[in-house]
């Protein structure tokens, strides 16, 4: 992976992708005890990052390819991500989801015209699931985040905030990501060595699906025991990817772990202050730069909200939590 393959993406992704803003509150700065700033990848295409990563991997493969259709498994924001992508460029699309994830993701990934097909994510391999039907209809496999086009569409993100944090005038700083594979945590960490080197990217999980933390403090890819629930479903991954821990490794901060509680509380402030709706998953970087501030270095912190996409019932219990 290299700085080439994110300004390539760059230039695929312009005029497709939206150049999210970045955000502030003093109610936030309060909370915090510091500058926060946010980047809401929840106002991205499809309700998250993820449609970076899919524009970027689908745009980049060969016509043939193309037209044969991919395949590719997510619990759900990678999944619309990839079928409004395979819309785009009209191949087709067959999506590995989840028997439990949010119906809303389901639905919606349905409704962008991929084939949905649902798996058991306690007792089933997405992977070889995902390896088998690509053998057996002849589809190209998107990984959701070991995949160096996926990376270089993430990483655009980066790219994006090194220029805006710049003309906000924030420089060392700690840029909190949410983290399930390392895909979005690695494209940004990529992106931000070659152009602001003084943020460093430090990836935030939810307790009890923390490998990519305890990966970093070994030294070596951790996995998580458990495989399936919490409400954070959109970074709940085995462990991180083959190729994206040794980037996380060499440019990223100690890991941040939060609370489902404390997901719920960012959810809820994210919606009373910047009027953003947020899932449980894409909140967790901000929950990280509003309740751990001890475990952050820094006048200033940058939280990516990485996801929007979240049924009502769980934004409702967000917003009854917090009153």
């Amino acid at each position: 992976m290299n700085i080439g393959l994110i300004t390539a993406a760059a230039e695929r992704l312009e005029g497709r992708a939206v150049r999210t803003p970045i955000l502030s509150s003093p109610f936030l700065d309060e909370i915090a005890g510091r500058q926060v700033l946010v980047k809401p990848e929840c106002l991205q295409k499809t309700g998250s990052f993820k449609y970076r990563g899919a524009f970027s991997a689908v745009s980049a493969l060969d016509p043939t390819e193309r037209e044969k259709g991919v395949i590719a498994f997510s619990s759900g924001n990678h999944a619309q991500g990839i079928a409004l992508a395979a819309r785009q460029h009209g191949c087709p699309a067959e999506i590995i989801m989840p028997s439990d994830a949010p119906q809303l993701k389901i639905a919606n990934t349905r409704a962008l015209g991929a084939e949905v097909v649902l798996y058991d994510r306690a007792n089933e391999s997405r992977e070889a699931l995902g390896d088998t039907l690509s053998r057996q209809r002849g589809l190209t496999l998107i990984k959701p985040y070991d995949e160096p086009q996926v990376i270089a569409g993430q990483g655009t993100i980066g790219l994006e905030l090194a220029a805006q944090a710049q003309a906000a005038g924030v420089t060392n700083a700690d840029v909190l990501v949410c983290c399930g594979g390392g895909g979005l945590t690695s494209g940004i960490a990529l992106a931000l060595e070659a152009s602001a080197p003084e943020l460093r990217a430090r990836p935030c999980e939810p307790e009890g699906f923390d490998d990519t933390a305890r990966s970093l403090a070994s030294g070596q890819i951790q996995r998580n025991t458990q495989m399936a629930g919490g409400l954070c479903d959109a970074i709940v991954t085995p462990q991180p990817g083959e190729l994206t821990f040794p980037i996380m490794h060499r440019l990223c901060g100690p890991g941040l772990v939060v609370t489902e509680t404390e997901a719920l509380q960012a959810m809820a402030v994210a919606f009373q202050r910047l009027k953003l709706v947020v899932e449980p998953g894409g909140a967790v970087a901000l929950a990280a730069a509003l309740f751990h501030p001890k475990k952050i270095e820094g006048p200033a912190v940058i939280a990516i909200i990485s996801g929007g996409n979240v049924d009502n019932a769980v934004f409702t219990r967000a917003l009854v939590h917090s009153s």
